[in-house]
């Protein structure tokens, strides 16, 4: 058998063997297990604590400026998704979040050597979808909220908390790595022509 043969052979992923072989040096570094896992328990453990401090500081005081016209702390809970969506829809959000979050896991698991930015996003995505699920699952199918931005005099944006910030930054993290990534490849591809 030719050298080519045995090398299609290998890749197949009808080989068992070889097609585990492929996976396992494909799976994330340790560097990227010790920068998502951490980020995820303690974003997640961030996001808990200020729910609960801030609605046990604001239970009987309503909202607190802290730049005046611009940013408040408010009591706010949602029983939708972002700006209301599906509100009221308790079983389906919930579902959708252990879905996304089982998404994310894969991505993470199976995405191979990705860089560091992109497991960063990807711990801040399964930080924030667990915060929120956990409100869920906990606090009657609604989300708190308490961070409260006026971005046009009388115009406030929807409230939110730590876990939706944690999505965005995620979001822009992904969006910023594509930007690299992209840059990367045609580099490579320039120096191999």
């Amino acid at each position: 058998m030719s050298e080519l043969n045995r090398l299609e052979n290998a890749a197949r992923p009808s080989s068992g063997r070889a097609f585990l072989k492929c996976q396992i040096l494909r799976l994330p570094s340790l560097k990227a297990h010790l920068v998502f896992w951490p980020l995820t328990v303690v974003g997640l453990a961030l996001d808990l604590w200020t729910k609960r401090a801030v609605f046990d500081w604001l239970e009987h005081q309503g909202s607190i400026p802290i730049i005046n016209g611009f940013l408040q702390l408010v009591l706010a809970e949602n029983d939708g998704a972002a700006f209301g969506i599906a509100a009221g829809q308790h079983h389906l959000l919930a579902a959708v979040s252990i879905a996304a979050l089982i998404v994310i896991l894969a991505i993470f698991l199976f995405s191979g050597r990705q860089g560091k930015l992109v497991h960063i996003a990807l711990g801040l995505f399964a930080a924030g979808v667990c915060g929120n699920l956990w409100d869920r699952v906990f606090n009657n199918g609604r989300v708190r909220d308490f961070i409260d931005v006026m971005y046009w005099p009388g115009r406030h944006w929807p409230a939110f908390n730590v876990a939706d910030t944690m999505l965005c930054i995620g979001v822009g993290l992904l969006i910023i790595s594509t930007f690299f990534t992209g840059k990367h490849f045609r580099k490579h591809a320039q120096q191999h022509k």
